[in-house]
């Protein structure tokens, strides 16, 4: 749909974008409004889902039939209701859409902070584990190499920061983005390695802020990339030597159909969906968050397959019911996972830009804030991780 020429084609095909009879103008299938309107009928199916699975138990639940099969009739479902998200009326949906993507998608930020914690905190104690078990030179050769790079990363992400997105008389607003969450991640990995920390924590150390802090440094760019302000806000292609007169579409030109900072957000969705599906946490919290089961459940599935799923000496595997008595995973927070991701999927494929009655799409402050205060949020979170210890002394949080 943001492909430069969409709106040509489909006005090759007779009939179909004429505004007339009802039938939906071209302007609204294809652009920065069309993946409104498409994301827009797969958030709405995945919500519908998450309703109709509140409160199921078991896989003996009717309901869990559905979650679990009819999936030509699903795939019907959600293709009718993105193809009737076109034949809305415009009024004011795009711009409600809006703000209601931007809740979603901060949202669903939160979930990929929660999810980078737990994967710097993982990281960390299966090197230090390997540097105790043998090797321990070439393991803390590799511990203090990741950790040094992403230091050195986020230093060269300051510098050009400063470099390209503030000047000496304006982008205030910028410098002071840049130098609090500098000085946050700064603050953060010192507190790392104080020794009360230490002492609750041996193995909390700077790696995890350093992988914090790389995070927070992108969040602040990608806040930067979305100001109004376009002397604060050079584009890409203009830092790399293009003359680019303006990133923000108007009525009448093709859409810029890729940024930078999109296509990075995308990646990153993707590497936070295969981490929660490969990864079972050591901590039952997250593991509830990317919706994985213990390893009880597992041992206690290849029991019950040995016991009737199998005759002996037969080596055909069938599959087995092993929710039965209960579901591994809530049904319903799986699909507003999706409903969260789809809207991520959305302000990200739009670069968080909002149509305005000028019929221009253009960069929110609001979205910046959206994502500076999410920088701050994952800070606190991981601080929070450091000190919970020492704040709830009657906790075990081995």
């Amino acid at each position: 749909m943001l492909i430069p020429g969409m709106e040509e084609q489909l006005n090759k095909i007779p009939g179909f974008c004429e505004n007339e009879k009802g039938v939906v103008p071209c302007n609204i299938l294809v652009g920065y409004k069309a993946v409104y309107r498409l994301c827009f009928g797969l958030a709405m199916f995945y919500l519908l889902l998450s309703l109709l699975m509140i409160k199921v138990k078991s896989s003996s639940d009717p309901r869990a039939a559905v979650h679990n099969g009819f999936w030509f009739f699903k795939f019907a479902a959600a293709i009718a209701i993105i193809i009737g998200a076109f034949f809305i009326p415009e009024g004011t949906f795009t711009t409600v859409w809006f703000y209601v993507g931007m809740a979603g998608a901060f949202c669903f930020i939160l979930i990929q902070l929660v999810l980078l914690i737990d994967f710097a905190h993982s990281w960390n104690e299966s090197w230090v584990e390997k540097m105790e078990e043998g090797n321990s030179r070439c393991w803390y050769a590799a511990l203090l190499s990741a950790t040094a790079m992403n230091y050195l990363l986020s230093l060269v992400a300051v510098v050009l920061f400063f470099v390209y997105y503030t000047h000496p008389a304006s982008c205030s607003e910028n410098k002071a983005f840049i130098s609090v969450n500098m000085l946050l991640c700064l603050g953060a990995s010192v507190m790392s390695i104080l020794p009360k920390i230490q002492e609750s924590q041996p193995r909390s150390g700077l790696l995890q802020s350093s992988v914090i802090t790389v995070y927070t440094m992108y969040l602040t760019w990608s806040a930067m990339t979305n100001e109004p302000e376009t002397n604060c806000n050079p584009s890409l292609l203009s830092i790399i030597g293009y003359n680019t007169t303006s990133t923000i579409p108007k009525e009448g030109q093709s859409v810029q159909w890729w940024h930078a900072q999109g296509i990075i957000g995308l990646i990153l969705f993707l590497l936070c969906v295969f981490y929660s599906s490969i990864r079972t946490s050591n901590n039952s919290q997250v593991n509830k968050l990317t919706l994985t089961s213990d390893e009880s459940t597992l041992i206690e599935d290849g029991g019950a397959r040995s016991d009737g799923s199998m005759e002996d000496g037969d080596d055909v595997h069938r599959a087995v019911d092993n929710e039965r008595d209960g579901v591994t995973y809530s049904y319903s927070f799986f699909h507003f996972m999706l409903f969260l991701a789809s809207l991520y999927i959305m302000m990200t494929l739009t670069n968080w830009y909002r149509y305005e009655p000028s019929r221009e799409m253009k960069s929110q402050w609001t979205a910046v804030w959206v994502k500076i205060s999410s920088s701050w949020i994952g800070i606190v979170l991981y601080v929070w991780t450091l000190v919970a210890p020492l704040v709830l002394t009657n906790r075990d949080f081995d």
